[in-house]
């Protein structure tokens, strides 16, 4: 699976090694191509997943805030909802294209 914007990867692995959560692919962090992701300082905490770390996705000059984000530490209890630890794996939308 590859996460990209225009063609250019950001993200790359085999289906096996992501993690479906609500619809979302999370791609393993050794998977994200370094360089492209910088932290955002926009605040979230999901209820049962715990606080989220937004990123800043940059292509070719283009910045688009808070198009990936991931869950440094997540609860006990959402890892066990997950069924894996999803610690730091990354989800992406909007501009970011998810695909085989």
């Amino acid at each position: 699976m590859k996460a990209h914007v225009n063609g250019t990867v950001i993200a790359e692995a085999p289906e096996s090694e992501l993690i479906t959560i609500e619809g979302n692919w999370y791609f393993p962090p050794s998977s994200i191509v370094p360089g492209m992701l910088t932290e955002s300082p926009t605040p979230y905490t999901c209820p049962w997943k715990g606080e989220c770390q937004y990123f800043t996705v940059t292509v070719d000059g283009q910045s688009l805030p808070d198009r990936a984000w991931s869950y440094p530490t997540p609860y006990p209890s959402g890892i066990a909802r997950v069924g894996k630890d999803f610690s730091n794996y990354v989800a992406f939308w909007k501009e970011v294209t998810v695909s085989e």
